[in-house]
């Protein structure tokens, strides 16, 4: 066995009009985002990547881009 995983990353998504969470593969996020909304939601976008993790995503890009340096 190879060190390396052939499972694909996960992002948890939260619904709290549905008060459901998931994770879905990240490269069908968006598709399962929008699927969501679209049918339970009439296209309001309510479901949405854990804010905790999208928080996370946004401190990660902003420091490496540069934008966190004091």
């Amino acid at each position: 066995m190879s060190g390396e995983s052939s499972e694909e990353a996960t992002v948890p998504i939260v619904c709290t009009a549905c008060e459901t969470t998931t994770r879905v593969a990240l490269s069908q996020l968006a598709e399962t985002l929008e699927r969501h909304n679209e049918n339970q939601h009439d296209g309001e976008q309510i479901a949405e990547v854990d804010p905790d993790v999208a928080d996370q995503v946004a401190d990660l890009v902003a420091k490496d881009l540069g934008l966190l340096d004091d």
